[in-house]
């Protein structure tokens, strides 16, 4: 994507107190041809809050985006900002910042020059402009840089120029798509903090599309997961990892452990199972389920508990592989024909098992999730 699009309306065509930024999708559908990319979303943003639409690709996120900045239209439903229908309104009389994933600076443009553009479409005084772009760039860390091309620029310095182009003109809404899957791991790290920053200093609605669940997890206000072009869970991010709605969004968010097995009892919302092998364990949910019925329990890898075999009281294997990452160890066990993945975190006193170990693994009730039987179990 490199089209930039900006607002052409007068600068103060809305008072900054009336524009909210609150967003509604309701019953948006999109269609190529006969392929269906995006089925009957519906969905409230708050004015201020940052949402990320998270899926794997080919989930809809994008394109959802791009309806709402204008770059394609809905095939049905409506986009509401603030009360007021958008999606029949051209893309440059949206008044929307949008970053992209390219950055799309202008190369032949100084960076005073790409950060003044939008104002310049809007008919901004020049004095008033200058002010404004030098309030931008300083927000993102970029001041000193005005006379500098986008080619003198390392990839994070583009993101910043590109974020202050996007906020410059006050827009109640900024739009970003995969904005930081080209920098490398720690300056993306590192631009997550400082976009959350940006996003509560600002107080905008930010809507970021992103594959990258850990991403997420750390920006959002709330996760709107995305499965084949539908909703399968809206949530703040430690609802969306602790309780899941269905397999799908528990296996995509984090990583997870998946046991089947047989409900033998269930008292309250404590629930016996019967898995493969003998073995039985406790967990907890808040559905009813049937005597015999088969399900499938989730479990965290930092909510297994590991300890050398002999110790009792849990369930006997043997650890297969074992990984260091700094702050924790991460094992695999294997139980039976069954492998558990264990995140433990390490102390000065913790024991180190190796490969080929004898371990017990144990977890509390109320840290699995069960589900129904009618999602196959995800494969590691």
């Amino acid at each position: 994507m490199s089209t930039v699009v900006y607002p052409q309306s007068a600068p103060h065509e809305q008072a900054p107190s009336a524009r909210t930024g609150a967003v509604e999708f309701r019953g948006i559908a999109k269609q190529y041809g006969s392929n269906t990319v995006v089925t009957d979303i519906n969905l409230q943003i708050r004015g201020g809050e940052f949402i990320s639409l998270l899926g794997a690709s080919g989930s809809g996120k994008t394109t959802l985006l791009m309806m709402l900045a204008g770059f394609t239209s809905p095939s049905a439903g409506e986009i509401l900002v603030d009360g007021k229908r958008t999606d029949q309104i051209p893309a440059n009389r949206r008044n929307q910042g949008v970053v992209f994933q390219s950055y799309a600076l202008f190369p032949h443009m100084t960076v005073r020059d790409n950060v003044a553009f939008p104002l310049k479409a809007r008919g901004v005084p020049e004095a008033q402009a200058r002010e404004l772009i030098a309030k931008a760039l300083a927000r993102v860390r970029m001041g000193g840089f005005e006379d500098r091309f986008p080619s003198q620029l390392s990839g994070g310095q583009q993101q910043r120029v590109a974020l202050a182009r996007a906020t410059v003109f006050d827009p109640p809404v900024i739009l970003m798509d995969e904005s930081l899957s080209a920098l490398d791991r720690k300056l993306r790290q590192e631009m997550q903090v400082e976009i959350k920053d940006l996003h509560q200093e600002l107080g905008k609605t930010i809507i970021y599309v992103t594959h990258d669940q850990e991403e997420a997890l750390t920006m959002s206000d709330r996760i709107v997961v995305l499965r084949h072009g539908r909703i399968a869970q809206v949530g703040a991010p430690m609802d969306i990892y602790e309780r899941p709605a269905n397999v799908h969004v528990a296996n995509f968010i984090g990583e997870a452990n998946f046991i089947e097995g047989r409900v033998e009892q269930q008292a309250g919302e404590r629930l016996r199972i019967a898995a493969a092998g003998g073995t039985v364990f406790e967990a907890c949910s808040e559905q009813a389920w049937r005597v015999g019925e088969t399900v499938q329990v989730m479990v965290r890898p930092e909510a297994l508990q590991v300890r050398a075999d002999g110790s009792g009281g849990a369930v006997p294997g043997r650890v297969t592989q074992v990984s260091f990452v700094g702050d924790a160890l991460i094992y695999r066990i294997a139980v039976g024909d069954h492998s558990f993945v264990a995140k433990s975190v390490r102390t000065r006193n913790s024991a180190v098992l190796r490969t080929g170990d004898a371990a017990e693994i144990s977890f509390h009730a109320e840290d699995a999730r069960v589900f129904g039987a009618d999602t196959p179990t995800p494969v590691h």
